[in-house]
């Protein structure tokens, strides 16, 4: 009499597929994880189904398509040097920031005395180098970063090629008045000049403005050694200036011999730049 055969061979994996089934549907995944269980079994597996994910948790999808955060805006986001006689959206915003920290300036894209003055106070202010002049260690002071130590590393300094012949265009321009008459006071091309005068004369020449007198022009640039000196620099007296023509001369309106000569520079003067 033939009997049902109730054994397995020993080591065979059993599949409940009926409560599997059931248990399956009912948490509405019956299709695919059926498929991975039965799959699992046949291939003699544990089969362990993986904890669902939490209804509100987002996807891997929706994880990667996510925006990255914006990086922090700059208060000035050129790197050129800024100093009295800049002009532009770069000084536009040197002044909005400069008000941020306290200024009440006119943001009208002119770096001017007040321009100049609010950026020394906020030098003193901030234990940084006071010379009214925005560079590495100023700017980098007003984007929010640590100062520069030795303000290396941060500037891209304009190309030779452009900063000489910027430097060349003004001391042709100052030869354009050789012969003018000297009169203390006056900036009238063509008649007469003072040595500051002169001085403003080129440089508005190329875009540069320049304070009126002698003094507020050198404390509104660079004081550079002899060495450093490029044609338009200023060469400085005590109260008198003029325009570095390279090679041991200078374009000036001097009191002798009374007008706008070219001359070989005398005595022992200083060097200021607006590079």
């Amino acid at each position: 009499m033939a009997t049902s055969n109730s054994h397995r061979a020993a080591g065979r994996a059993v599949t409940p597929l009926r409560h599997s089934g059931r248990a399956l549907r009912g948490t509405g995944g019956a299709a695919v994880l059926g498929t991975v269980l039965l799959g699992s079994a046949f291939a003699g597996g544990a089969a362990q189904a993986a904890p669902a994910a939490p209804a509100n948790a987002p996807s891997a999808v929706t994880q990667a398509a996510a925006p990255a955060a914006p990086a922090p805006a700059q208060a000035l986001s050129s790197s050129e040097k800024l100093r009295w006689g800049s002009q532009g959206s770069s000084v536009e915003q040197l002044q909005s920031a400069l008000n941020d920290e306290g200024s009440s300036l006119a943001v009208d894209g002119k770096f001017g005395p007040r321009t100049h003055g609010a950026v020394k106070d906020y030098q003193q202010a901030n234990g940084l180098q006071v010379d009214g002049v925005v560079g590495p260690e100023t700017r980098g002071s007003l984007n929010g970063s640590a100062p520069v130590v030795g303000g290396g590393g941060a500037s891209v300094p304009a190309p030779a090629s452009s900063s000489s012949s910027t430097g060349q265009a003004i001391v042709d321009a100052a030869r354009t008045q050789m012969g003018a008459a000297y009169s203390w006071g006056s900036s009238n091309p063509g008649v007469s000049f003072d040595c500051s005068g002169l001085t403003q004369y080129a440089y508005k020449q190329v875009g540069i403005d320049l304070p009126r007198t002698s003094g507020q022009q050198v404390d509104a640039g660079t004081q550079i050694s002899k060495s450093e000196a490029q044609p338009g620099d200023l060469v400085v007296w005590p109260g008198h200036l003029g325009i570095y023509a390279g090679g041991d001369k200078v374009v000036d309106a001097g009191r002798s011999p009374g007008a706008v000569t070219e001359r070989t520079i005398w005595g022992n003067p200083t060097f200021v730049s607006f590079r």
